[in-house]
């Protein structure tokens, strides 16, 4: 499949991992449009990548992204990837009290979110040839990561999900890839889990969106890059020994 001229809506493209797949996919001559909360942040990733769209959106709220399908089809009816890339990820110790809104704020983002996209989008991708599903899932999605329980609970259903959406499409035209970053050098690994990932080397954002890339235009339905990649092959014949050393790896220092 090749990733040129086409039409892509990237969720959470503002930062990160979005901002350098729109970056990069927008080089190849694509049309891309990206989503964010936060207006600031929007108009620093429409300064920082010339030539993106942009719509301000939370895929957490049903009504903004009922907005975001007439918004966006209405300027863009040439749209046929989507890529869910919008999440959230916390370190989150549930043997503490937590409000009980706040504790489940990351399946509200990373798994109700997509689920909603999917739905909303979907019967528009069905009538477009060679349409593309991009579901962002994680390495965390075969291990999970004590430290951040609801984000790997998040993954590993994105995982599920991915399989079968893929079934449930065979035959309508519509790809659906799943996209399992490993540990990537982003603020959120280095801030939110510093004392865990001390010392630890995470892949460069570029690499990431170079190897995703390469993935869809290869066939590949699930793209696991670097230490993703291990951890599904452990997750198979050692799961619980996966599971014990990537707790130790995990352990603050």
């Amino acid at each position: 499949m090749k990733l040129s001229q086409r039409t892509i809506l990237i969720t959470g493209g503002t930062s990160g991992i979005g901002l350098e797949l729109a970056r990069q996919l927008l080089a190849q001559g694509n049309t891309v449009i990206v989503t964010g909360r936060d207006q600031e942040k929007i108009d620093a990733a429409k300064r920082a990548v010339p030539g993106v769209h942009a719509f301000q959106s939370d895929v957490s709220d049903p009504a903004a992204i009922t907005t975001l399908h007439a918004n966006v089809l209405a300027q863009f009816p040439a749209l046929d990837i989507l890529v869910n890339n919008a999440g959230i990820m916390r370190n989150l110790n549930l043997n503490q009290d937590r409000d009980l809104t706040d504790v489940t704020r990351e399946i509200e983002t990373n798994l109700s979110g997509p689920v909603r996209m999917i739905q909303k989008f979907l019967p528009h991708l069905k009538t477009r040839p060679d349409a593309l599903i991009v579901n962002v899932s994680s390495g965390l999605a075969f291990v999970p990561m004590s430290a951040s329980p609801v984000y790997s609970a998040t993954k590993a259903a994105m995982h599920s999900l991915s399989q079968s959406l893929r079934a449930q499409l065979d035959g309508t035209g519509v790809t659906v890839v799943e996209l399992a970053p490993p540990g990537v050098e982003t603020p959120l690994f280095r801030k939110e889990f510093e004392a865990e990932t001390k010392g630890q080397k995470a892949m460069p954002v570029p690499e990431l969106a170079q190897k995703a890339i390469a993935g869809i235009e290869a066939g590949q339905l699930e793209i696991r890059p670097g230490q993703s990649n291990a951890l599904k092959l452990l997750s198979r014949i050692a799961p619980g020994f996966a599971f014990k050393m990537l707790t130790k790896m995990t352990k603050p220092k």
